[in-house]
């Protein structure tokens, strides 16, 4: 038969679970009879604080150790947090309530009052190819949150002061009984500010912030790749305790007319005459930072056959040197000859013994032949 008490059975993970095993497990039985969605249930408010007393053991390697060996015999005398209340569990598992899923379902927190960080922004730019390989500085224009010149960021017209809340005596949170248990969550009347503004300052009406145009440089990394997202730190919008949140800045690279990005390689295609391809050649070649560069074509080079020059491909962005460029060869065939060029192509053809038939007559030379 199952052992109920069983810290195990109480938290449902096997005794071989991992340390963030328990803990997912713990979030989810405390989420399932957390006393705000279970108000009044007693046997809610039990299992809730028997999840919390067997993640306390099974968290900490010492006890879990002795319970593993002893059960709970093995734990006397061990100090230990003692749970009375819902306060206590949240005081201990601060780590878990304080940012986790349930500060945002029920607004528990260790301080409503909290000065919270600035909001981050988003915006865009693009760059051109050359660009995102050099690496440059761009500027982007947005419009952002400030703290309101006109109240210093209090919200309140010159010559008043905000109030303290009359709900929450400037505690900026609450606290609201279930029973056995009371849970804290942010004032409802200021909104976890502590306070209120009767006279709100006619600049930001009562905000304590003000939309305001800026200029942001943002540094592109040599290598950047298309659609990458840069972070720009504390150039997003102010926060309560003046602290700024960040902006996250996609970056889109504008295709090239001649070459194309593998990873940190350069891919291009260049055209060479079959006399050359047949022969051998030293051809010069664009390259994208360097001007051009030589590369020697092997005699019976065939079309598409690739050759690699080192380290003339893009600069890795975190600067692990840089990759190669690959030159796709096409044989470019001439579309029309000369007399003389098609003599003398007709002289090589007759030294391989290849037998060459005039060109064809067209559709309407044929069809004047056969009635002549």
């Amino acid at each position: 038969m199952t052992d109920t008490t069983d810290y195990y059975t109480i938290l449902g993970v096997e005794r071989g679970a991992s340390q963030d095993d328990i803990k997912k497990a713990f979030r989810k039985k405390a989420l399932q009879h957390h006393p705000d969605r279970n108000p009044g249930d007693k046997e809610a408010e039990k299992k809730f604080k028997e999840a919390a007393e067997a993640y306390e053991v099974l968290s900490d390697a010492d006890k879990r150790a002795k319970y593993d060996r002893f059960g709970k015999e093995g734990l006397r005398g061990v100090p230990g947090r003692g749970f009375e209340n819902s306060e206590d569990i949240f005081e201990a598992f601060s780590d878990i309530f304080g940012d986790s899923l349930f500060g945002e379902l029920f607004g528990i927190g260790r301080s409503g009052r909290r000065a919270r960080r600035g909001a981050s922004l988003r915006g865009e730019m693009s760059v051109e190819f050359e660009e995102s390989a050099r690496g440059v500085e761009k500027t982007i224009e947005l419009k952002r949150g400030e703290r309101c010149d006109r109240c210093t960021g209090t919200g309140a017209k010159p010559g008043t002061r905000p109030v303290s809340c009359s709900v929450c005596g400037g505690r900026g949170e609450v606290l609201q009984g279930h029973g056995f248990f009371s849970i804290r969550s942010t004032c409802p009347q200021c909104r976890g500010q502590g306070h209120t503004i009767q006279t709100p300052c006619p600049d930001c009406s009562g905000a304590g912030r003000v939309k305001v145009k800026r200029e942001i440089k943002v540094r592109i990394p040599p290598g950047i790749e298309d659609s990458t997202r840069l972070r720009v730190t504390g150039e997003g919008e102010a926060g309560e305790d003046g602290s700024r949140g960040d902006l996250y800045c996609d970056i889109y690279v504008k295709p090239h007319e001649f070459f194309e990005r593998d990873g940190d390689h350069l891919v291009c295609e260049i055209p060479v005459p079959f006399t050359q391809a047949a022969l051998g050649a030293e051809i010069t070649v664009p390259t994208l930072l360097e001007g051009s560069a030589k590369l020697h074509v092997p005699a019976g080079t065939q079309s598409g056959q690739i050759f690699r020059l080192r380290n003339l491909g893009m600069p890795n962005v975190h600067g692990r040197g840089r990759g190669d460029q690959y030159i796709r060869v096409v044989v470019d065939v001439p579309r029309s000859l000369s007399k003389k060029q098609e003599e003398l192509l007709r002289e090589y053809a007759r030294t391989e013994n290849v037998e060459l038939k005039p060109r064809k007559k067209g559709f309407f030379d044929r069809i004047r032949d056969y009635f002549e």
